[in-house]
């Protein structure tokens, strides 16, 4: 799916901020069209121009994937636009990290809305126009789904969801040519990371920076990883190279997950 000349359309849902923003502006240098999906127009505006500053066209569409209509509206308008689909990277989403004997069903079901089901409606409306370009699809998961620990149930159980949601994908895209995979990422240091640090560290009377130190050691990895190394594993997965791997979850965490 390089460009090489084509008309190649990607659209990165998450896209005004953190890992969605980071694999918008990677994807400029291999499609022709970026379609940039999120709540806020503001960041979007900018990762925007950063994919038009990489070389690639961009269309923003600014609205909540929680409400069912919006994956008519976002594949519908991409569709009038650019008459195509080649990548769909399902990467919006937020779970509270809340304690399960705390979380609320009103909370479970926000987390669920934007992180589950979006992605399921957006790769379901999306579907005929990936078959006709034999496209490819990546949802984001989490590796608390292969650790899940009470403090943070919900963020297991959804991202645990995904990537079985990926998995059902794939084998229906196995006849229908369409290429299916969900990203396990560890902890990435985004600006949601660094808000959540920012009221985590003090309630718990350690400094933020401190906060920041203890998370890596206390999961065995060296550091935190980047946005844009993520965006780089998104990028491979919906490249020509990777047109064989399927149905696959491919874990990026810095070896915070030991077990096999």
């Amino acid at each position: 799916m390089l460009k090489a000349g084509s008309e190649s359309v990607a659209i990165v849902t998450g896209a005004s901020q953190g890992i969605g923003r980071a694999t918008a502006i990677r994807l400029a240098r291999d499609f022709e069209t970026v379609v940039l999906a999120a709540r806020q127009e503001d960041g979007l505006r900018k990762t925007a121009g950063e994919v038009e500053s990489a070389g690639a066209r961009s269309w923003i569409c600014a609205l909540d994937l929680r409400e069912p209509r919006s994956a008519e509206t976002l594949v519908q308008g991409t569709l009038d636009r650019f008459g195509r689909i080649d990548a769909l990277l399902n990467i919006a989403g937020a779970v509270p990290q809340i304690d399960l004997f705390e979380m609320t069903d009103s909370q479970w079901e926000d987390g669920m809305a934007l992180k589950l089901h979006a992605a399921r409606r957006l790769t379901m409306r999306a579907w005929d126009a990936l078959k006709a370009s034999r496209g490819a699809v990546v949802l984001i998961s989490g590796s608390a789904a292969l650790d899940p620990k009470p403090g943070f149930a919900a963020v297991a159980a959804i991202n645990a969801a995904i990537i079985a949601l990926a998995k059902a994908f794939a084998e229906q895209g196995i006849p229908d040519g369409v290429q299916v995979n969900s990203v396990v990422p560890g902890a990435v240091m985004t600006g949601r990371r660094r808000s959540f640090l920012d009221r985590w560290a003090p309630a718990h009377g350690i400094s933020v920076e401190d906060a920041m130190k203890q998370f890596p050691e206390k999961a065995g990895i060296a550091r935190y990883g980047e946005p844009e190394e993520i965006a780089g594993l998104m990028a491979y997965l919906v490249s020509r190279e990777a047109r064989w791997l399927t149905g696959a979850s491919v874990r990026m965490d810095g070896g915070e997950i030991k077990g096999i």
